[in-house]
């Protein structure tokens, strides 16, 4: 059965390292007949929250007029999300935090969702990139039944374009394939 899959990539670079690894997941869910949308948040528009409470003590709509609402929609309506960053000091990159803080009034209704993570660093120790994706795990064990499917960690790389021959582009496809 098809599946709708939603990929956030949260690069700065276009084509930079962990949205060429979004690419490569998404040639392969799409050969695998699923419905896969990409969102490059680089080019959303994505404030802060400002910790009004509109969403999560009045049940409203967030007063802030930009991209957020819509990216959070489809977020809820996928059942497959791919989560990708460049890793800064350990950690993801702020465009996706920013996006991850907008989902308060919204994340209770992200129920059963499978999530991917992509990752790309300079350092090339997977140990250390665990706690990139204990920050991801920290929006996650706010949601209900959450499944991780799958971590995509592009290491030693950092410039833009290295990570073509890298093992990760296959890693990037295969997981595509398989969701």
């Amino acid at each position: 059965m098809a599946k709708k899959v939603l990929i956030l990539s949260s690069s700065p670079r276009r084509g930079g390292n962990s949205d060429t690894l979004c690419d490569e997941f998404m040639r392969g869910a799409a050969e695998s007949n699923h419905e896969v949308e990409k969102i490059f948040l680089r080019d959303k528009t994505i404030h802060y929250c400002t910790g009004c409470s509109t969403c999560s003590l009045y049940q409203k709509p967030c007063p802030q007029k930009d991209d957020a609402a819509e990216i959070i929609e489809k977020m809820v309506d996928a059942d497959v999300i791919v989560m990708a960053s460049p890793v800064y000091f350990y950690t993801i990159s702020a465009q996706m935090k920013t996006l991850i803080d907008r989902c308060c009034g919204r994340y209770t209704e992200m129920n059963g969702k499978e999530f991917y993570f992509i990752v790309t660093a300079a350092e090339d120790d997977r140990k250390k990139m665990l706690r990139t994706i204990d920050t991801f795990q920290g929006f996650l064990d706010c949601l209900e039944d959450p499944v991780i499917k799958g971590t995509v960690f592009g290491l030693g790389v950092w410039h833009k374009g290295e990570i073509n021959g890298n093992p990760a582009m296959k890693d990037a496809y295969q997981m595509g394939k398989q969701v």
